[in-house]
């Protein structure tokens, strides 16, 4: 891995204390995606990884809705394949199936079109931060339903207290920046 790119990426992330609420500290974004450099560096590092983890045999990126369809497409771009969207309950067209994650303030659903992939389908899911992993857990549960294998989970931050890459079990998880 690049030590100048993992640089540049990291220098775009900001820090907002006590957002969304008190207590909070909120790691934006926002900076990384103005900045074309940082962008495109962010990518190359992500497949990087997974070009010499996987050696090729990647099917598909799929994009967790909604940060996730930022980095999708363009790191399906930089490996030569193809992206599915994983979205929120409701919004996509046609005959899907669902998953169930638990929020702090309740439960939400996501889903992905039934013939968005094939059985053993080769998948990496992707999204911006990993905090408690159930969004990622439940889009993990949305490929196995579809009998896709999920080789990895990627994110651009983790925020290691909260934990997350314990809730994925045994499945492989990679993220370019971590923070406590």
């Amino acid at each position: 891995m690049s030590e100048p790119e993992l640089k540049l990426v990291a220098r775009r992330i900001r820090s907002f204390p006590d957002f969304p609420i008190p207590g909070v500290l909120f790691r934006d974004i926002s900076p990384l995606l103005k900045d074309p450099d940082s962008f495109r560096a962010s990518i190359r590092l992500l497949a990087s990884h997974l070009k010499s983890t996987h050696s090729g045999k990647i099917d598909y990126i799929a994009g967790l809705d909604s940060r996730g369809f930022l980095f999708g497409p363009s790191l399906a771009q930089e490996l030569g394949v193809g992206c599915v969207l994983i979205r929120k309950q409701g919004k996509l067209p046609g005959p899907t199936v669902s998953a169930s994650y638990s929020l702090e303030y309740g439960k939400a659903e996501l889903e992905i079109q039934k013939d968005a992939l094939e059985p053993g389908q080769r998948v990496v899911i992707v999204d911006d931060l990993l905090a408690t992993g159930g969004t990622m857990f439940a889009a993990c549960d949305l490929l196995h339903q579809l009998r896709a294998e999920v080789v990895e989970c990627v994110s651009l931050v983790e925020l290691t207290s909260l934990k997350g890459r314990e809730r994925l079990g045994p499945i492989p998880f990679f993220s370019l920046l971590q923070y406590d």
